[in-house]
């Protein structure tokens, strides 16, 4: 996928968003309807992998919306640096659900650690590997020897880099990784890296900052394996204690989503506020439609699109079997046995 056909799609895929979204709250309503939800009350502290950006307004939206409250839910955010960072707060105790990708979920599970999936954040992959055209990357394969940024070393950038060089049958020792924080672009274009990882929101802020549309390639890591890109984490341990704290706070989020997949316009304004990168109202737009688009399941249930936090159990065990095959992890990871959907709403 070339940079102008991201650029140019990026309208297109908020109105597809939006107007898919709707059917995606139309099924998410009927999980509030389907039977009354057990009052709780509790705290939930949500580690997140990322500051407080504006793809996640709709968490960010909480002061404001009180999707969470109207659960019963006192909900914190805790920044991180990467996926690994948000399952590390979970495992020390400093958080209650990870906010995490697929890749440190499978590397904690083969460390022994005792977690499981509860929700499908974004089934959809939204990584990219992007390179200057000048370069003369155009596969995976001619990324052996080259230098290439990612957000963290715990990062998904990471992870989703090494999955597509796999593709290609390099391992990461062909390549020289570089961290080079989430504001990647910059470094391609100073020519201090040769590629860079980068989620789709990232790559639509570098276009949006004046990155030149035509003077990128793109390589989309859905390409080659399209699985989940984040999905929410807990300690088994947590999921046996709080049953219901979590569950009512996977309906806090489910509306949160379907809010913001319903109301871009409003989410991007409200981002102006509450999100540390959310100071330029067309960029945050950009940023949630891709989000929205992100969000919507793969999965379709007699004929309709799956509810909201919905898992695709096959393409999430070829994304683990990918990492075995990698090395990244050591023993093979059976997927359905580390996927809970009993909580999802209206599931």
């Amino acid at each position: 996928m070339s940079a102008p056909f991201l650029t140019s799609s990026l309208s297109r895929r908020r109105w597809l968003g939006a107007s898919a979204g709707l059917l995606g709250l139309g099924l998410a309503g009927t999980g509030i309807t389907a039977g009354a939800a057990t009052p709780v009350s509790g705290k939930i502290r949500l580690a997140g992998w990322s500051k407080p950006i504006s793809e996640i307004t709709n968490i960010l939206a909480e002061p404001d919306k009180g999707f969470f409250k109207a659960q019963g839910v006192d909900l914190t955010y805790l920044p991180g640096a990467g996926g690994g960072d948000a399952i590390r707060n979970i495992l020390s105790g400093q958080g209650d659900v990870a906010f995490t990708d697929p890749g440190s979920f499978f590397m904690a599970l083969d460390k022994g650690e005792k977690l499981v999936a509860i929700y499908d954040i974004y089934p959809q992959n939204v990584f990219n590997v992007v390179s200057l055209r000048s370069s003369g990357i155009r596969s995976p394969a001619d990324l052996k020897g080259k230098t290439i940024g990612v957000y963290s070393l715990a990062s998904g950038t990471r992870q989703n880099l090494l999955v597509m060089l796999h593709q290609a049958g390099l391992k990461e020792s062909d390549v020289r990784i570089v961290v080079t924080g989430l504001l990647n672009f910059a470094p391609l274009m100073q020519g201090q890296v040769d590629a860079t990882a980068a989620t789709d929101t990232g790559l639509a802020v570098g276009l949006r900052k004046g990155m030149g549309m035509g003077e990128v390639h793109v390589m989309p890591v859905r390409d080659y394996l399209n699985m989940s890109s984040d999905m929410f984490v807990v300690r088994r341990q947590t999921l046996e204690q709080q049953p219901a704290l979590l569950q009512a706070f996977l309906r806090g989020y489910r509306d949160s989503a379907a809010w913001m997949i319903a109301n871009p316009e409003e989410a991007a304004t409200l981002a102006t506020k509450r999100a540390i990168d959310g100071t330029q109202r067309d960029i945050n737009l950009d940023v949630i439609g891709l989000r929205n688009a992100s969000a919507q399941p793969s999965l379709r249930v007699q004929g309709k699109a799956a509810p909201l936090g919905s898992f695709d159990l096959v393409a999430l065990q070829k994304g683990a079997d990918a990492y075995h095959a990698l090395g990244l992890v050591q023993q093979p990871i059976q997927v359905a046995d580390v996927v809970d959907s009993r909580w999802l709403p209206g599931a």
